[in-house]
């Protein structure tokens, strides 16, 4: 025991000079204890744990051995809590509690589609009809009509008339919390118009930026029509308002979605091709070459190009944590610093912890910080290895791009399959064939064309422009359409990707032979991840739709309705189907409404509105009954209708052990602030949730 204890503590201190880079991780730890409480922590406890994390951080430097770097590691985790709390604070707003109809006026500040292709309107300075100002929500997103011929314009203040309702939750348990998403977004309230827009004024001078954006997004999809007009505004502005979803779809099934994002691939390209024309533009003067230091003065050059990059293309949480990567590495080289380092990627991190601590959660942040962890660590091992061993300099570029498509999408792949449930089995190849022309040619025009403007001249750059991204665009519809492309998986459990991370951390990032030890919990991550089963039956929070898991996959109650829920039900089980398909699995409709499944002895019942409510005879013990309208009192049997299931959320039925268990939305949950006032759990625990023993089943 004594020797296994001193092992221990030799290894934890040949890490010294190697600990910055779990800074962040340790920050990471904190930030995700804290979005994983039930209910809002108290003020008080926040501000306790911030004294706390600073009191240790000042003991910690008396402490010896390795109690200074665990006493480190412990502060910086309660830090994470109290960060998170105060961001979630200071975010705050009001929360619709009810379903509202009426005027709605407010001023455009971003402009979307949706994924049913609709065009989404996000309102600031909001005005509600007969509500008071300090209970209006700070902003509110509106999905406009599909066929609305109305031309939103930045700034604008516009009136009209819809519905609205709070943020949705989980479409199930432990599914993704979109209430919190909108809640860091500061939307209290979202909804649907089917009437025209109308504006109230026109003031291009009140946001001009966004003005800006969306004048130089028209331009190019002027300049280049079709979708890659589209693709290249997307790429130069952030606008992906012009995309049509048959052009996404491709870019996903064949794992180039990341070229649309404006993240860390489009801001490196830039402020690389800025660095090197910048150093190279100033080698062609001997004068200032030899009497300035031209590495920095391109290096300061690069990190202005990219902050304009950053301003013009929306500012978004994940461009903003690009710009920030990139930042780090420029400044590196202003301080004579290696750029591109662990201790850069660290820094970068808990930056973007430190002002996002919700980014933490996003697919975003995982996916580019997975990315470059991976990129920059097998980079600096390749820098080890023996001259013999490494490849000649004309091939070594393309090893470089090859290895870094194959490393990046490696690291990122389980990332992307657990939060998109789906793997693209062609990716590689298509990301081989496109990510190098992105680099070359695409991001090169693009910097040529925004420099070209003012002149007139943007053409002779978007010409090249227009030709590498139909190359990139005919890539993804090519892959995607092979038999075969697409894999489906169902989202693992809550636990298997912390686990995974941490032990794929620990690899890079320990030093010594027992760095292999974190291969454990990686094992542990993929056998969680295969042994993990689905809901055996999911109601949804409006009782609007029910779905049963059988052995083709999930069976849906009705074939259309409820389909943003059906469709994220089928993603979360790794279903390929659609809501259509997924319908026709359904045994049998008794009546028109009034769907029944014969559920392990107990009958299943789904009823579909007023007037199946008309058709509905009763109930006795053993069914469950699931309706979209209010129930008569006094039926003998478990119901769930909307009224109670507004309380717990979407609700599971789990197969375990002890037989059909309910879990709801509000068990995992819990009461946070951005569930607002209505969501506060109403239910009895888990345990007293068995509708029948195993001793019964049939």
């Amino acid at each position: 025991m004594g020797r296994g204890v001193n092992a221990l503590i030799d290894g934890l201190l040949r890490q010294r000079g190697h600990l910055f880079p779990w800074a962040p991780i340790s920050l990471a730890i904190g930030i995700g204890w804290y979005f994983s409480f039930k209910s809002e922590p108290a003020g008080w406890m926040l501000w306790a744990m911030f004294g706390s994390a600073t009191l240790i951080l000042l003991i910690s430097r008396w402490l010896g051995g390795i109690g200074g770097p665990l006493a480190c590691g412990v502060a910086l985790a309660l830090l994470g809590v109290s960060i998170a709390g105060v961001r979630t604070h200071l975010v705050a707003g009001p929360l619709l509690t009810f379903r509202y109809y009426g005027a709605i006026e407010g001023r455009i500040v971003s402009i979307d589609r949706s994924s049913s292709d609709v065009m989404r309107l996000t309102l600031d300075h909001v005005v509600l009809g007969r509500m008071a100002p300090e209970h209006t929500p700070a902003r509110v997103r509106v999905s406009l009509p599909g066929d609305t011929p109305f031309h939103p314009e930045p700034g604008a203040l516009v009136m009209t008339t819809g519905h609205l309702s709070a943020p949705n939750g989980p479409v199930e348990p432990m599914g993704f919390d979109f209430r919190r998403n909108a809640w860091f977004e500061r939307i209290g309230a979202v909804g649907y118009t089917r009437v025209p827009v109308l504006y109230l004024e026109r003031d291009k001078a009140a946001l001009p930026i966004f003005a800006a954006r969306m004048a130089l997004s028209e331009h190019v999809r002027a300049a280049i029509p079709g979708e890659t007009g589209a693709f290249a505004a997307a790429i130069m502005t952030g606008d992906r308002s012009g995309m049509g979803q048959d052009t996404l779809q491709a870019l996903r099934d064949s794992n180039l979605a990341h070229l649309l994002a404006i993240s860390g691939l489009h801001m490196g390209l830039l402020a690389g091709f800025l660095f090197s024309g910048l150093r190279l533009m100033f080698l062609m003067a001997p004068p200032l070459a030899l009497r300035w230091p031209i590495k920095k003065l391109a290096a300061v050059g690069a990190l202005a190009g990219a902050a304009g990059y950053l301003a013009l293309s929306g500012g978004n949480i994940a461009t903003e944590r690009a710009f920030i990567m990139v930042a780090v590495a420029l400044i590196a080289v202003v301080l004579d610093r290696r750029a591109l380092s662990l201790r850069a990627v660290a820094m970068a991190a808990m930056v973007v912890l430190v002002i996002w601590p919700e980014a933490l959660l996003g697919p975003g942040f995982q996916m580019s910080f997975a990315a470059t962890t991976a990129l920059v660590a097998i980079f600096a091992l390749m820098r080890e290895l023996p001259e013999r061993w490494r490849a000649h300099r004309w091939l070594a570029p393309v090893l470089a791009v090859c290895l870094s498509s194959f490393v990046a999408g490696a690291a990122t792949a389980p990332i992307g399959i657990a939060h998109f449930n789906q793997m693209s089995h062609y990716g590689l190849l298509a990301n081989l064939l496109s990510v190098p022309l992105m680099g070359m040619l695409v991001m090169p025009a693009a910097v040529l064309a925004a420099l070209l403007l003012p002149f007139g001249l943007d053409w002779i750059a978007l010409w090249p422009m227009q030709l590498g991204l139909d190359w990139i665009l005919g890539v993804a519809h090519t892959v995607a359409d092979w038999d075969g492309s697409v894999g489906y998986i169902a989202t693992p459990v809550p636990s298997v990707l912390p686990i995974l991370t941490l032990g794929a951390l620990f690899v890079i990032l320990w030093q010594g032979r027992s760095r292999w030890l974190g291969l454990l919990p990686v094992i542990v991550a993929i056998g969680l991840w295969q042994q993990g089963t689905r809901p055996l039956v999911l109601i949804s929070q409006d009782g609007g739709l029910v779905g049963v898991m059988t052995d083709v996959g999930r069976a849906l109650s009705k074939e259309s309705g409820a389909g943003f829920v059906a469709e994220n039900w089928l993603e979360n089980d790794g279903d390929g189907a659609d809501q259509v398909q997924a319908a026709g699995r359904w045994p049998h409709h008794e009546k028109d409404g009034i769907a029944i499944y014969d559920l392990r002895g107990l009958r299943l019942v789904h009823v579909q509105g007023k007037r199946a409510l008309t058709q509905f005879t009763g109930c006795d013990a053993r069914d469950i009954i699931v309706s979209s309208v209010a129930l008569p009192t006094g039926l003998q049997c478990r119901t769930f209708e909307p009224e109670r299931l507004s309380r717990t959320g979407a609700t599971a039925l789990i197969e375990d052990k002890k037989g059909l268990r309910l879990l709801s939305v509000s068990d995992v949950a819990g009461h946070r602030i951005w569930h607002g006032a209505g969501a506060i759990p109403a239910e009895p625990a888990p345990d007293q949730y068995v509708l029948i023993r195993p001793t019964s089943l049939p």
